[in-house]
């Protein structure tokens, strides 16, 4: 199974590859799409949008798993524009064919380090082990995105969908 990862920024958009089937992964890459403040927000969003459409093309990777859209209180400008890149991730995977997941970045986090609030150090460390790299990876947009990937792999390679669960479904009474 391929899956890719995707760490939405409107200056870098970090794109993470693993293929693999469980927790044995077989390949792997990493990158980002770069935009300049130079261009305008639609040119951005275009360029981020084109890039993305040619990698699914390319790839075609049979999950996309994207951070899910929040926003600190410090900055809510940050989080508008989190959320048209993501946007544009959701739409670039809908019009390849692609099933997208959202994971909240504190579930990411929790899932690949046991802390839900560890630093981006922490988690690019913990990528790192998981995929017994020695040098780090770089920028920490990409081995966020490799994160994301990795647990999009963990959970959905074994023939479980997106969408259910492992755990039983529990209810009062």
């Amino acid at each position: 199974m391929k899956i890719i990862g995707i760490d939405p920024g409107l200056s870098a958009t970090g794109i993470g590859i693993v293929k693999g089937t469980g927790l044995k992964i077989e390949t792997f890459s990493y990158g980002s799409i770069h935009t300049t403040q130079d261009n305008s927000l639609a040119g951005r969003l275009h360029h981020i949008f084109s890039e993305l459409m040619a990698l699914l093309k390319d790839e075609a990777p049979n999950l996309l798993v994207i951070e899910d859209v929040f926003s600190l209180k410090k900055y809510p400008k940050s989080g508008i524009a989190l959320g048209r890149v993501s946007g544009i991730v959701l739409l670039a995977g809908y019009q390849a064919g692609i099933q997208a997941v959202e994971i909240p970045v504190r579930e990411a986090k929790q899932v690949l380090t046991g802390n839900g609030n560890a630093s981006k150090v922490q988690l690019e460390k913990a990528v790192r082990n998981l995929l017994s790299l020695t040098a780090p990876i770089r920028p920490y947009h990409a081995s966020d995105a490799l994160g994301l990937a990795l647990i999009g792999l963990y959970r959905y390679s074994s023939g479980m969908q997106p969408g259910q669960s492992r755990r039983p479904n529990l209810s009062n009474g």
